[in-house]
């Protein structure tokens, strides 16, 4: 059986490959947008016939699969997986729009390592996600990061100042994580835009200085030194020297 893994060029770093099954058009456009964004090869497959074919041809590292499907329920998708010593490992997450936990029991019973409920949020998901390929090998940990009294624990996705935990965004938590690993450097708004939004956004550069503000009262408590210097002409930095 050949892999579906992907590989990032030069340094031939893996991309884990997850297969999205889901007949419902706008939800997979959505799904892969996110997954691809934060750095997942992405296979789709729209029937449950399909996906089992796609698994067989090219095992991926995580199978997110829908409960209601044409021609092959999400259920016995899963079932059939398990049946195959190839695939009996294979991390899988069921979304599901029922709710009742009889459903949720029976998703599990037949060898779903996880289940989502739709509507769902992304970010939720993507902490599914990454949770259940750290468990089975595929994403390595990251650690956590750390800067004065701040501390990001990057698999947790929490951040402590103090150890109060602060309550961000997804945008300001992706500032902060880059902000984090470059301390002292001075960003302009256009390097954060390619960093944190990525190089094919279009985002207006005044829109980094909305979030800068949205960061700088999450991250500064009554009393605290502003972590976030602002440096005139230039950009912003991740430094308690201020002026």
């Amino acid at each position: 059986m050949s892999s579906a893994r992907g590989y990032d060029g030069p340094g031939g770093m893996a991309r884990p490959t997850i297969l999205v099954v889901e007949d419902e058009a706008p939800l997979l456009t959505l799904l892969r947008y996110n997954l691809e964004k934060q750095g997942f090869r992405v296979e789709e497959a729209t029937d449950g016939q399909e996906a089992l074919m796609k698994v067989a041809e090219a095992r991926p590292d995580l199978v997110l699969l829908d409960w209601m499907l044409p021609s092959l329920s999400g259920i016995e998708v899963c079932r059939q997986i398990r049946r195959r010593p190839a695939t009996r490992d294979l991390p899988i997450i069921m979304v599901t729009a029922r709710t009742e936990d009889q459903d949720t029991v029976r998703a599990l019973d037949m060898g779903a390592d996880d289940y989502i409920t739709k509507p769902f949020a992304v970010e939720a998901l993507l902490a599914r996600i990454r949770a259940l390929l750290r468990r089975s090998g595929t994403v390595p940990s990251k650690g956590t990061l750390t800067f004065h009294d701040l501390v990001m624990d990057q698999d947790a996705h929490r951040v402590t100042r103090n150890g109060r935990t602060l309550h961000l965004g997804p945008t300001e938590y992706r500032l902060l994580e880059f902000f984090m690993t470059h301390p002292g450097r001075v960003f302009s708004r256009e390097q954060l835009l390619d960093a944190v939004w990525g190089r094919d956004i279009h985002v207006e550069p005044r829109t980094v200085d909305v979030h800068i503000r949205r960061l700088r009262k999450a991250v500064n408590g009554e009393g605290e030194p502003d972590i976030i210097r602002t440096v005139r002409s230039a950009g912003y930095a991740l430094d308690l020297e201020q002026g």
